[in-house]
Parts: C-alpha cells; structure tokens; sequence
C-alpha cells in the first residue's frame, strides 16, 4: 500500500512547481500514441489507453485533495472517452490491418465525406452547447467564470470527434486536433498543469505534420478490397 501511495504521489519540481510523475508519465505515453497514430500503427491504440487511465487521475485527482491543482472534468472525462473511443479504434485498425503485408501501415487514410463532416460538425457544435451547461452545473469546485466551462467544453468535443474521425481513418481528425490545442494549450497552462500545456504545444507541430503526412498518403494511397469491406460494413 506504501508503494502505490508513492508512485500516485511521487512528484518532482519543475521550475519551482510540483508536477507528479504519473502526468510526465501519462503525457510521454500520449505522445508515443500521437507519433503511432501518425504512422499508421496498431500498437498506437493500447499505449495511448495506458496514457490516458495516468492523465484521468491527474486531472481528477482534485476532486479528493482539496490542495491539488483545479480540477477540469472535461479534461478528466476525455480520457474516459479516449479509453471507449481506442478500444474501438484498436479493433477496427486491426480488422483492416489483417491481410496486409507486415510492415504496412495499418489503414489508408481518407477524408470524411460531405455527409459524413456536416453530420460530426452539427453534432460537436450541439455538444459543446450542452457540454458547458453540464459542467457548470457540477462546477469547477472553485468560482469559475463562465469562458472556463465554454474552453472545457471545446476541448473535451473536439477530442471526442478527433479520435472519433482517428478510428474511422478520416484525415479531417488532424485538423481536429488543431483546434482543441488552441484552446487547450492557453487553459492547461492557466490551470497549472504545465508539462500537459507544454506537451500540446509539441503536440501543434506534430499535428501539422500528420496532417501533410496523412493528406499525402490520402491522396497516393489505394484502400484494400479488405478495407473496403471494413469501411462499408
């Protein structure tokens, strides 16, 4: 019991802040999931759950210690939805993984359809409405003005349709990305979860090169009879 209190408290200071182990650890498995998703590769789904349970106990970690750092729900229920969202992910890349030859990446990328975005766009714009309603009625536990529900809210849809648009194989989920780090990176920091808020940063740049790589491969790559299977069924 000694040992697992250690290993949620370890903590180490960072430029005068205390920053536990578990989000320095939890963001280096985020990252390696982010640069696994950019390569196409399976093993990108499971690092990434392991990331995420380490970041859900961070980011709610205030809610059971009245001197740990603010709580964000939004930020602690993406990671619920992360988990859900890459066990589905995980099986459907493996499913079009199957046939194909061993050192090729798992999926052809595409973009969602006209269709396919109206409907994930009216769906995000809808949830982000209702989204900053909920959480300002369970509260920030501490007096929040209103933009801070409003930047949880954004943050946590925009992930969901990202890792959504991610499992599908869409390219648009880059883009996704793009503006959840440009609300996310100005909160995390105000909120003191600075290695997160430095990690979306180095996150930015990776996603705009995701998105060159994905939109190439897009654009170059032919989907498998398999895939094609797969992506109809």
């Amino acid at each position: 019991m000694n040992l697992l209190h250690w290993l949620y408290d370890a903590q180490v200071q960072i430029a005068g802040h205390a920053i536990t182990w578990r989000e320095i650890i939890g963001n280096a498995f985020g990252f390696a999931s982010a640069i696994g998703g950019l390569r196409r590769r399976v093993w990108a789904w499971p690092i990434g759950i392991v990331g995420n349970v380490l970041l859900f106990t961070v980011f709610i970690a205030a809610t059971f210690d009245a001197h740990a750092q603010q709580p964000l729900f939004g930020q602690a229920g993406r990671q619920v939805f992360f988990i859900v969202t890459s066990v589905y992910g995980w099986w459907r890349w493996r499913q079009v993984r199957a046939g194909r030859d061993k050192d090729a990446p798992a999926i052809t990328p595409r973009w969602a359809t006209r269709n396919e975005r109206v409907a994930y766009l009216l769906a995000a714009a809808a949830a982000v409405v209702v989204c900053q309603w909920v959480f300002s009625v369970i509260g920030a536990g501490w007096p929040a003005p209103r933009w801070y529900y409003w930047c949880d809210a954004w943050i946590f849809v925009g992930s969901m349709v990202a890792t959504y648009a991610m499992a599908r194989g869409w390219t648009d989920f880059w883009l996704a990305w793009i503006a959840v780090d440009l609300v996310g990176v100005p909160l995390l920091w105000h909120s003191g979860y600075y290695p997160t808020a430095v990690l979306f940063v180095v996150y930015g740049a990776l996603v705009v090169w995701g998105f060159l790589v994905w939109r190439r491969a897009a654009r170059d790559e032919t989907p498998t009879e398999r895939e094609e299977q797969v992506v109809n069924a």
